[in-house]
């Protein structure tokens, strides 16, 4: 979903806001952190006379993007940027149907109008490379701190450039953020990849213990015994998913991890070739074509997902292999 001078649209709301608050999907992950991070250091850098804030609960694993800002209270009359969210109910902090003056920046597939001025892109691999897209097409300085928010973000996304939607826009992009800021990508990737070793021997386990169907779809549901074992908490699995993208025998794999605070598992879904966001939507969850991921009460409910995703797995090896 694309207007004409969607770029310039956004530039002038900022231009004119006193107060800027930014948000993201709930359970952060690198491309939300890096996209609203980024923004703001981006906003501050062009407008210093703006108030930016970065709302959203905070991610220990991710800290070293950078540090949130608590609000009491959101000022009604702020302007609202959403990044990296379709939808009302997964917005962190802030449902921004209340706030009437209002930017959505998102590369998931359409879900709901929730802001003023939306810019959808799911061709883009990420919010952060949205972000940086709109500084380039507008013209704003890219400091190198901005520029390493934004990679992180990127990069994270892409899975280092592996995934299907990285294209010719964003090495394009990319080339010259690198030319124009010279960040140091070797520190960002010991930043993003190195792991300690208690998360290397947690691999090891679910290595071991995923369950494959017939029809080549991977499944691990992981209780608090396990996370205690192994001393990690229920964000890990999600967060090691794309570790298992190269395995013959799944096309299709799922961790499903019990988030014992809140009392519902954390769904990754991963996918090789079937299209699996719709499975996902349908049960509650969303996200892209080979990536996506839902919140799921029982075990009975994952076992359900699994069904559906061995379904459409089945139908894509009839056609495809």
């Amino acid at each position: 979903m694309f207007k004409k001078n969607i770029y310039k649209q956004i530039i002038k709301k900022i231009k004119k806001a006193n107060v800027i608050v930014i948000a993201r999907h709930v359970g952060a992950d690198p491309d939300a952190l890096g996209s609203t991070l980024g923004l703001k250091q981006l906003i501050l850098d062009n407008f210093p006379d703006k108030k930016v804030y970065v709302i959203g609960s905070p991610a220990a694993k991710f800290r070293y993007i950078g540090e949130l800002d608590k609000l009491e209270e959101i000022p009604l009359d702020s302007l609202l940027i959403v990044t990296d969210t379709p939808d009302h109910r997964r917005v962190d902090g802030i449902d921004p149907r209340k706030i009437k003056n209002s930017i959505k920046i998102d590369h998931h597939p359409y879900v709901e109008k929730m802001c003023e001025l939306e810019w959808i892109d799911d061709k883009s691999t990420s919010a952060s490379q949205m972000i940086l897209e709109l500084a380039f097409k507008t013209n704003l300085k890219v400091t190198k701190e901005t520029a390493e928010k934004l990679y992180i973000g990127l990069v994270a996304d892409t899975n280092r450039f592996m995934f299907s939607y990285t294209n010719y826009k964003t090495f394009a992009l990319v080339s010259r953020l690198l030319k124009e800021t010279n960040i140091d990508i070797t520190k960002i990737y010991n930043e993003l990849y190195l792991r300690p070793y208690k998360e290397i021997k947690f691999q090891g386990y679910m290595s071991m213990n995923y369950q494959i169907t017939e029809n080549k779809v991977g499944y691990l549901i992981i209780n608090d015994d396990i996370l205690k074992e192994f001393n990690v908490d229920a964000a890990t699995p999600g967060n090691m998913i794309n570790s298992f993208n190269h395995i013959n025998e799944m096309l299709v794999w799922v961790t499903a991890t019990l988030d014992k605070e809140l009392g519902t598992y954390r769904v990754s879904i991963r996918s090789r070739g079937p299209i699996i966001n719709e499975i996902a939507a349908n049960h509650g969850g969303g996200g892209h074509m080979f990536a996506s991921g839902v919140r799921l009460k029982t075990e009975e409910e994952i076992k359900s997902l699994i069904q559906d995703l061995d379904i459409v797995s089945k139908e894509y090896i009839q056609k495809n292999l």
